[in-house]
């Protein structure tokens, strides 16, 4: 019904995690019974994110498996067949009620304060009578007899459980007129059909298991194991909002998050984990799970903090030789994307760019930043006049000329503490250009700016072959 958001990459990375440490299978089932709220893609576009965030399925509609088809709407005579055996033990029911009796019943319990139900009416009709009404050709559903005296449960997480759904509800649909079952009948019977030994949901399902429990008893089947994971919340205890697209998967994505960066968030809100520290990769939380340690608190998720858990995540990939390879390509996209023509080929030059990434390091959250105005002087060379510099300082020629011997001489490895004492003596070898003026000057003439990084982080992050090539340029134009 919907696009990947930060709520569902969170139950499928718990369950990924839980699959891997305990060497088990992860599944992707889609479940698409509701057919008037299916949206077009969505499915594919789950799957697609989870391959984007790391957390593959081993078993899904795309890669297949031996318990397939992964997709509910494909399941349907199974589903007809389950409810059949229902409707032979008596189990569960054919209603007839029509639409427009439901809404009367609703709108009546609610004028009356009262929880809308099903009044179980036709729970009571005779073989005769529901023959006759089939005869009839009237429409019809599939309801299941709830029964009192339910049975408790432990929940993994939280622990023993019950709810009496007979106190509360009424016997709810599990086949509808159009031939699709609802969650509840479906999700119990392709549980069983396909092995699942355990189910890890949001704790909104927690009151309806005792429902799902009955529904095994009924076919006689062993439940697998529930685990219920606790809300996740905004910092301030409200509901993550959807409205804008602001929690869905794809907007992380576009807006260059790494996808290492959303799993290590929202583990650090939640529990589960015998550490917690910024930082980790899917490789260190298999082991450090322990489904025990989830408590019942809401994760409360702070996403001014992502930009941090970014900045971590990137600085790892920069330094590490092969995710640095695909960053440098990255890199090199986005510089003809944003300063097209203006870009001299030299600067996207693979040696450059990884010298710029290796220097930049912790200094940026995402790759983007690189592209910034801030950032701009690395990819375009400025055109600078040699009559500005003058109006800086009238020793411009001069303060050149230090610079580019002293480029000649430091080949080897600048550094922006070497270069600072190193730009301080220069400054002591002019005749009255204050040291401001010459790191204006300097400034002026590598990047075009006034403001900006430090001088010598800039001549650091250009190189000594850069720097010498637009300090000529300039003192010769």
């Amino acid at each position: 019904t919907g696009f990947l958001h930060l709520g569902g990459l969170r139950t499928a990375l718990y369950n990924y995690i839980f699959a891997k440490k305990h060497q088990g299978t992860f599944i992707l089932r889609v479940e698409d019974t509701d057919q008037n709220r299916v949206v077009p893609g969505a499915a594919e576009g789950i799957e697609d994110m989870l391959d984007w965030a790391g957390i593959p399925p081993d078993e899904s509609p795309r890669r297949g498996g031996s318990f397939g088809p992964y997709q509910q709407s494909h399941r349907l005579d199974l589903y007809r067949s389950a409810s059949d055996t229902l409707l032979e033990t008596g189990a569960a029911y054919r209603c007839f009620c029509t639409p427009q009796r439901l809404e009367l019943l609703k709108k009546e319990a609610l004028r009356s304060q009262q929880t809308p139900r099903y009044d179980n009416r036709c729970r009571h009709l005779t073989p005769t009578e529901v023959a006759e009404k089939l005869s009839q050709g009237l429409d019809w559903v599939v309801r299941f007899r709830l029964e009192k005296g339910v049975e408790p449960f432990q929940d993994l997480i939280y622990g023993w459980n019950k709810h009496e759904v007979a106190d509360v509800e009424g016997d709810p649909v599990i086949l509808k007129g159009d031939g699709f079952p609802t969650y509840h009948l479906a999700n119990v019977v392709d549980d069983h059909h396909m092995g699942i030994s355990h189910v890890l949901r949001g704790t909104e399902w927690l009151t309806s298991t005792s429902k799902h429990l009955l529904l095994y008893k009924a076919f006689g089947w062993d439940p697998p194991q529930f685990g219920h994971l606790p809300l996740l919340l905004n910092k301030d205890g409200g509901k993550l909002s959807k409205r804008q697209g602001d929690i869905f998967l794809e907007r992380f994505a576009q807006d260059g998050y790494l996808p290492e960066a959303l799993l290590d968030i929202i583990t650090n809100c939640g529990s589960g984990f015998t550490e917690k520290q910024m930082g980790r990769t899917l490789e260190d939380l298999i082991p450090q799970f322990e489904i025990g340690r989830i408590t019942t608190h809401s994760a409360l998720l702070d996403l001014e903090k992502l930009p941090e858990f970014n900045r971590i995540h990137l600085t790892r990939h920069i330094e590490n030789e092969g995710l640095r390879q695909k960053l440098i390509r990255e890199v090199q996209s986005l510089v003809e994307h944003v300063y097209g023509d203006q870009v001299d080929q030299e600067v996207l030059e693979k040696d450059y760019v990884e010298r710029v990434l290796l220097l930049r390091k912790g200094h940026i959250s995402f790759l983007k930043n690189l592209v910034s105005s801030d950032y701009s002087y690395l990819w375009v060379r400025p055109s600078v006049s040699r009559e500005q510099l003058q109006t800086i300082s009238a020793e411009a020629d001069e303060i050149g000329k230090l610079v580019l011997g002293l480029m000649t001489r430091q080949a080897a490895v600048l550094t922006v503490e070497e270069l600072n004492k190193d730009l301080r003596s220069l400054q002591k070898q002019t005749k009255e250009t204050k040291y401001s003026s010459m790191m204006k000057l300097l400034r002026f003439a590598l990047s075009g700016q006034q403001h900006g990084p430090s001088v010598a982080e800039m001549m650091v992050t250009l190189g000594p072959k850069e720097v010498c090539g637009r300090i000529h340029k300039a003192l010769s134009s």
